[in-house]
């Protein structure tokens, strides 16, 4: 029933219902029926938050070093929303120049993060330029200070960590962990660094 209509069906009611009573009575109490019956229909219920929102202290651009298997590197990671909302996007590339024997790389990936259909649930699909692919599940520890992204153990795959600790409102610790084939709890540090947020986005 439209808006228009209800109005209309209160303020006949309320007309036929009190007689005897002054005219202004009448329309003081239909007025403030009506004003009642407006409110209750413009009441929209408010969404729910998206689980990706608490993520949303990674979004915007970061820079920082690193340091681990490949050697010291240096680089910058962006974290922005996409596809109205839907999705958190993670795009990355890290410098590491040759150093002891080992050439120089140049690691680049993407990260996209959503939500399971239907559930609360994060879940991310990971690309990189030397050809993995990982997906992860995301945890966020209930204070909202910590994400820790994990690959699903299998016998014969290493099993993949991934950890953002925020230290501060534009400083977070990434440490990037692997465990050997059959033992997916012995993780050690691959990588690890300190970025700090260079832009808000």
């Amino acid at each position: 029933m439209s808006t228009f209509r209800l109005k209309e069906r209160i303020r006949r009611g309320l007309s036929s219902a009190v007689t005897g009573a002054p005219g202004r009575v009448v329309l003081a109490i239909a007025a403030l029926a009506i004003s009642a019956a407006a409110g209750l229909c413009g009441e929209v219920a408010a969404a729910p938050a998206s689980p990706l929102d608490s993520l949303r202290f990674l979004v915007g651009t970061w820079r920082g070093e690193s340091a681990g298997e490949p050697g010291q590197g240096s680089g910058t990671a962006t974290f922005a929303f996409e596809l109205d909302g839907r999705v958190l996007v993670r795009r990355g590339r890290t410098e590491f120049p040759a150093a002891t024997g080992k050439p120089a790389i140049v690691h680049e990936d993407l990260m996209v993060i959503h939500a399971v259909p239907g559930t609360r649930k994060l879940e991310a699909d990971y690309f990189d330029n030397e050809g993995h692919v990982i997906k992860y599940t995301v945890e966020v520890s209930r204070d909202g200070q910590r994400a820790v992204f994990s690959s699903e153990p299998e016998p014969s795959s290493p099993t993949f960590r991934l950890t953002y600790a925020r230290v501060d409102e534009n400083t977070v610790d990434v440490t990037f962990e692997i465990a050997p084939p059959g033992s997916p709890g012995a993780f050690k540090a691959h990588v690890s660094g300190r970025t700090r947020r260079v832009a808000q986005r």
